[in-house]
């Protein structure tokens, strides 16, 4: 199967073969044609399966095949949940668009940043316009465009535009649409809150993948590293220096922990900058381009960077903290192993996680083996701390063996 089997011009093909995409992945051979069949898709498509490409793509071929004359039309949104995603989105619509005979406007719009180059810029209208919600409904409150004529919505990554409480800002955004229209929902997950949206929205899909769960790629090796709480930065410092990755993207729960864990790698000379919400547009983007250029060897991230960021030939990724959910963890490790390329996805165990973890073993349906590394193993007992927490871990009763180690633990710190 070939693109141009699927029904694009020569003029994306040609793009797409600059790209090196030599073949459709399934998710873009069954979204292609159903998208310019003109009908509503629903498509379970995780991180990495080509999805962007699924629906820009038809949407690009039709759009040029009417081309608007004089002022343009907002004829194609996409909402997407984050900045990055955003940007990312905007930037391969433009590069699969390039050599259209009828150049297309194609205008990416996101917060964090000033408004008034971005109305500026909607001066004349545009085709295409990439949005996250809340900085679209800014743009329409100061009439810097509208929405009367969209013909395709696409909400990409509708699990965490919900996740991320953007439900009333799109709630108020397609009240704000046009009634006839095509609508093309991809998304990782389908909690409640997107099948409801699904069944609200969507007239008589085109369901792609819709009941396969996102899977882990053959080519990237899962690694399970117990260790304790206290000893995870100097095990990271450790492995980044025996293992020689050239690039870490380093996962961990917090804005602070992200900067602590950047500053600790930085100061014993492993080049290390941090990524999370609280910096500026103008500090994200720059984190990512060092990242990207190899200026820095590893970026310690929250969850801001598990989706949507594409890194080309990136070896490695560590769960420095533990996503709050499986389908987190699916995302992060997919940052590495993409293409093809083989990558190692390693997480760090503590006593507080080794249950969490547990529940993301049993939701992917593998059982990772546990590690130690010489000289950082373990501890056999539980934090006190820990132990001391009222009541069970929730979900699972102590065992006797459980009991016993408290037992020990506590005679342990009275004697």
């Amino acid at each position: 199967m070939s693109f141009a089997s699927l029904g694009l011009s020569e003029f994306l093909v040609r793009a797409l073969d600059e790209q090196g995409y030599e073949q459709p992945t399934p998710v873009q051979d069954k979204a292609i044609p159903a998208i310019l069949n003109g009908g509503d898709v629903v498509a379970a498509a995780q991180t990495g399966s080509g999805k962007t490409a699924g629906f820009a793509l038809p949407i690009l071929e039709t759009l040029s095949q009417r081309p608007a004359q004089g002022v343009r039309p907002l004829r194609a949104l996409v909402l997407v949940p984050t900045r990055e995603l955003a940007v990312q989105v905007g930037e391969s619509i433009k590069t699969y668009a390039q050599y259209l005979p009828e150049s297309l406007k194609i205008m990416t719009v996101y917060g964090g940043v000033s408004i008034n180059p971005q109305m500026m810029g909607l001066r004349g209208g545009c085709d295409v316009m990439i949005a996250t919600p809340g900085r679209l409904l800014d743009l329409l409150d100061n009439n810097a465009t509208d929405l009367k004529s969209v013909e395709t919505l696409v909400l990409d990554e509708a699990d965490r535009m919900l996740d991320l409480g953007f439900a009333d800002e799109l709630g108020a955004l397609l009240k704000l649409l046009p009634r006839k229209r095509q609508n093309l929902l991809f998304s990782a997950t389908f909690p409640d809150g997107v099948k409801h949206l699904t069944q609200t929205l969507l007239v008589d899909p085109t369901e792609i993948e819709i009941k396969i769960e996102a899977t882990i790629p053959e080519q990237v090796q899962q690694r399970a590293i117990e260790v304790d709480r206290t000893n995870r930065t100097t095990l990271l410092k450790q492995l980044i220096k025996e293992e020689n990755w050239s690039r870490v993207i380093v996962f961990v729960a917090s804005k602070r922990s992200a900067n602590n864990v950047a500053l600790k790698l930085s100061r014993v000379g492993i080049t290390a900058t941090a990524l999370h919400g609280d910096l500026n547009q103008a500090a994200r983007t720059k984190a990512l381009a060092d990242f990207k250029s190899k200026s820095f060897r590893v970026l310690v991230a929250t969850d801001l960077a598990s989706r949507g960021i594409d890194i080309v030939s990136l070896p490695c990724v560590v769960n420095y903290d533990l996503p709050r959910s499986p389908s987190d963890y699916v995302h992060r490790i997919g940052r590495t192993g993409r293409a093809g390329e083989s990558g190692v996805a390693l997480s760090f165990i503590d006593h507080e996680s080794d249950n969490h973890f547990k529940v993301i073993e049993k939701r992917i349906k593998q059982k990772i083996p546990r590690e130690n590394i010489e000289g950082l193993e373990r501890s056999p007992y539980a934090p006190v701390e820990l132990l001391d927490k009222k009541g069970p871990v929730k979900g699972k009763r102590k065992s006797k063996k459980d009991k016993l180690r408290e037992a020990a633990a506590r005679a342990q710190k009275n004697g």
